[in-house]
């Protein structure tokens, strides 16, 4: 498949540059899969869709402030973003401006509060850089690191907290899983009282979440590799449910990944690792039955993994709506449920 079969017009004033408040009151677009139908509720209204022994996926990474702004030595602005750690002051990372920054470059942050070294280059284009600070690393990062907002959000977030999901639990990721952005606690009460079972997993998003495709032929695309984990806890909990009729619905598409990842035999397996796993049209889902997530950038992965789990020609068609229905797109978003 082409990449241009995943494109779409977005005007610019329907990216959301806010957040809902609450959290839950964002709106949803239901799109079933059997009747090949579309509803419009609110984002507290997805109760209605779960069942008692379903099993409600979410992924609880949580989002570090990973935007490092400094300067060279020679007094030159400069930028580095982490992107995952290799070892306790180590992290694979992008840089700017990358012709600046090559292997023995050094960078300071916070008048040398903070100092980092580009050990080498990757094969993604990126750096891999070695930070030295007195004290413990996550100390001056909380200090001097600015919450990674997307690129299209150009409103400053008054509280940061909000790109941040109310389970999130495990620093790590580069930027937030976005389909959790609208749950509250007391949303996520009602539906464990419905007797619906909420369970984490993790996948610390990086650069495979949100890497552009530059070929025109999706099947050249090479996801990068991030890391996950679900635990024999995890695992029975899914596993338990799936056995008793209920389905199993991700929370994201990162909570897609994660579990397909983990899924063997028509189990789901408690592991840690890596994964590239990239879902694009002709997949064969084998562990998730529904899924709720945001709408998704033109000619992403993302939008090829939502295709994957309906079809191109009804997402694309649903798209069409939210546009027409005044939908808001993306992180700080309305949102999506595929029965």
């Amino acid at each position: 498949m082409k990449l241009s079969d995943f494109m779409y017009d977005l005007p610019e004033d329907r990216i959301a540059q806010t957040p809902a408040e609450p959290r839950d009151h964002s709106r949803l677009m239901v799109l079933d899969r059997n009747t090949h139908t579309i509803s419009h509720r609110h984002f507290y209204d997805v109760i209605d869709y779960l069942a008692p022994g379903d099993v409600l996926v979410v992924n609880e990474t949580k989002v570090i402030p990973a935007r490092l702004l400094g300067e060279r030595p020679t007094g030159g602005a400069c930028e580095v973003f982490l992107l995952r750690q290799r070892a306790p002051k180590v992290w694979e990372t992008l840089v700017r401006p990358g012709k600046k920054l090559r292997p023995g470059s050094e960078v300071l942050f916070g008048g040398g509060r903070l100092t980092a070294k580009i050990l080498e280059s990757t094969d993604d284009g990126g750096r891999i850089v070695e930070f030295r600070c007195e004290g413990p690393f996550e100390a001056a990062l909380d200090e001097l690191g600015q919450m990674p907002l997307p690129p299209y959000i150009r409103e400053k977030l008054q509280d940061p907290g909000r790109y941040q999901t109310v389970y999130a639990k495990q620093d790590g990721s580069a930027a937030a899983p976005t389909a959790g952005l609208h749950f509250t606690p007391e949303l996520l009460e009602r539906i464990r009282n419905k007797g619906i079972r909420v369970v984490p997993i993790l996948l610390h998003v990086g650069l495979g979440t949100f890497r552009p495709v530059k070929v025109d032929n999706i099947e050249e695309h090479h996801m990068h590799s991030e890391y996950f984990e679900v635990t024999e806890e995890a695992a029975r909990a899914i596993n338990e449910g799936r056995a008793r009729g209920g389905r199993v619905i991700a929370v994201g598409t990162t909570s897609v990944r994660t579990l397909e990842s983990a899924a063997q035999d028509g189990t789901l397996r408690a592991m840690r690792g890596d994964t590239d796993i990239f879902i694009r049209p002709g997949y064969g889902f084998r562990m998730v039955d529904a899924l709720i997530t945001n709408f998704h950038l033109p000619g992403s992965t993302l939008m090829m993994l939502v295709s994957a789990f309906y079809d191109r020609e009804h997402i694309l068609s649903a798209y069409q709506c939210a546009l027409q229905e005044g939908y808001r797109f993306f992180s700080f978003g309305d949102a999506m449920l595929i029965l």
